[in-house]
């Protein structure tokens, strides 16, 4: 029911792909600054010394430093992503914590891991970019232990509808602005990414999904709604 498809999958990656320098500094900025501050309140209290940890959809890899550092430098990542640039460019910038971190390429609905083996996977802007939600979901639930984290940081559908359209409205329309302003020509790609946001179920849809999966499920809402903050306990 909810995801991209194969197709507009296809064409998002593309987009993910040419977009990569600019990545991050765009999403600071549509964010209001806020992205980072989301992706450490996912993960305070969630990440443990010694876990090993999964970080779906990794990019550059922003949750995984942030996990490194609540764990105290001891949590073991592995770095999944689709998009073998968006690893090539972590790689470089994880180099002197090589120990800790490897690298693994491939989507939310097939993982290549075995039953129960991670205490928390991290989804930090990403899972809205299944090709389908429901087996990404199951595929995640499968691989995390029993007592296992699942942390989601992501644009939030509200479920009111006045503020659904200021959300919408504001996607669709400013943040390609905002875009341009941080980054150029390059910057109006990221309009694309709206398409996202219209296959994204609504907050409360989300947390369905989840809780047929999760025995608890924290579900927390900031900026109207449009962002979200999860926890999913196996």
């Amino acid at each position: 029911m909810f995801g991209l498809g194969p197709r507009h999958w296809r064409e998002i990656i593309e987009v993910l792909r040419l977009i990569i320098p600019v990545y991050d500094k765009v999403n600071r900025a549509i964010s209001f600054g806020k992205d980072m501050e989301f992706r450490l309140r996912g993960i305070q209290g969630r990440v443990q010394a010694g876990n090993l940890l999964l970080d779906a959809g990794s990019g550059y890899g922003a949750m995984s430093r942030l996990a490194l550092n609540e764990s105290g430098g001891t949590a073991k990542i592995i770095m999944y992503d689709p998009i073998l640039e968006m690893l090539a460019n972590a790689k470089n910038l994880f180099r002197p914590l090589s120990s800790e971190v490897s690298l693994s390429s491939g989507v939310f609905e097939y993982m290549p891991f075995r039953n129960d083996i991670f205490d928390v996977i991290l989804c930090g802007y990403s899972l809205r970019d299944a090709i389908r939600l429901g087996p990404a979901i199951s595929e995640i639930s499968r691989v995390l232990k029993l007592g296992g984290r699942f942390v989601i940081i992501d644009l939030g559908k509200p479920d009111n509808p006045i503020l659904e359209a200021f959300v919408s409205f504001y996607l669709k329309y400013i943040l390609s602005l905002v875009a341009y302003l941080v980054a150029g020509r390059a910057g109006l790609k990221f309009g694309k990414l709206y398409s996202t946001y219209l296959k994204w179920p609504r907050n409360s849809e989300l947390k369905s999904l989840l809780k047929e999966h999760f025995s608890k499920v924290e579900f927390n809402t900031t900026l109207l709604g449009g962002a979200i903050i999860v926890g999913a306990y196996k």
